[in-house]
């Protein structure tokens, strides 16, 4: 995978990053997981988007070049990752939703609760970043050239496996379809409509 791959619109980037392979290295040790989940969000075009107001201290990294990490605290309680597309100086980024973890699954249990069984260690942003050690400090990590987080290709996802849906938990644009996931994959996270969300117009 290079920048030119991930140097397109979110909205196109995010269904062909279906079955790539998302590592973090750390201290503890290492945890992979293929990712089955994810959601565009186009920037200042979009109402759902960090950067729709514009560039701020905390989206700086979604504005810049593709391939790197924008990681950002949600509700004050989990980390969630994003990797950056588009052009630089227009931000746009995929937020990863699942994943299946595929290596280190006991540093990746130890992290997330000996209770939580194999599908739902990554499943949801802020638990795929548990599991596999991602935080703030990961925040404008290169992906394509690690070291600390690496994304790679995995195996092609057939179009007929991939199914297109509404953004979840979002108040604003949460009608659009940009949420990407496999289909019938245990490891997706439940549709949940945002108890504030409200009817808006978008693609």
């Amino acid at each position: 995978m290079d920048a030119d791959f991930l140097a397109r619109p979110a909205e196109e980037v995010a269904p062909t990053l279906l079955g790539s392979v998302l590592t973090c290295r750390t201290p503890e040790g290492t945890v992979s997981a293929v990712l089955t989940e994810t959601e565009a969000y186009s920037g200042t075009a979009d109402p759902a988007s960090h950067a729709y107001r514009g560039r701020t201290p905390r989206n700086a990294v979604m504005f810049g070049p593709a391939g790197h990490l924008y990681v950002y605290r949600s509700h004050g309680l989990h980390w969630c990752a994003n990797v950056v597309t588009g052009t630089e100086g227009a931000a746009s980024a995929v937020l990863v939703r699942a994943g299946r973890v595929v290596e280190g699954e006991e540093l990746a249990r130890e992290r997330r609760g000996e209770r939580v069984d194999g599908p739902r260690l990554a499943r949801g942003p802020g638990n795929f970043c548990r599991a596999l050690g991602i935080t703030g400090e990961h925040n404008g990590a290169d992906v394509l050239s690690g070291p600390s987080v690496v994304l790679s290709e995995g195996e092609p996802v057939p179009a007929a496996l991939i199914r297109v849906g509404p953004r979840v938990g979002v108040s604003r644009a949460h009608d659009w379809q940009h949420r990407f996931s496999l289909a019938g994959d245990p490891t997706v996270s439940a549709y949940r409509l945002s108890p504030r969300a409200r009817p808006s117009a978008g693609s």
